[in-house]
Formats: structure tokens, C-alpha cells, sequence
């Protein structure tokens, strides 16, 4: 085990991972690998990042979040 913010405290991917796989990839059935890249490039780039509502940002989108923050 690791201390708080060390490089190897896998916290966040072991938050983000069940995510993933209970929005996503339980429901899709990839016929290659480069399916499954594609997908889950566009989950986390256009949904996860851009639309999905975040429990740490006040249930806002981080979209959302960083238009009220004037973040560019």
C-alpha cells in the first residue's frame, strides 16, 4: 500500500474503472479491439469528461463546472 498522493495510490482508476464498465462496456459487444479503443475513447472524452454529472464538482458537468469557474 502507498501513502496519500503517491504516484502508485491507485484510488481514482479504482473509482473510475466499475464506472466505466457499469455505463459502458457491459452493454456493448466489441467484435475487435479497435471497437472497444473507439468506444471508450468516445465515453470518456464526450460523455464522462464533457456531459456526465460529478458528485466532487457540486453534481455539475465538468463542462459546466469550468464555464462558471471562466475556466478556458
Amino acid at each position: 500500500m502507498s501513502s496519500s498522493r503517491n504516484c502508485y495510490d491507485n484510488v481514482l482508476m479504482e473509482s473510475f474503472f466499475p464506472t466505466l464498465k457499469t455505463e459502458l462496456v457491459y452493454f456493448e459487444k466489441y467484435q475487435t479491439r479497435q471497437e472497444a479503443r473507439g468506444s471508450v475513447f468516445e465515453y470518456i472524452e464526450v460523455i464522462y469528461n464533457r456531459v456526465r454529472r460529478h458528485s466532487a464538482l457540486n453534481y455539475r458537468s465538468p463542462a459546466e463546472f469550468a464555464r462558471k469557474a471562466h475556466v478556458p
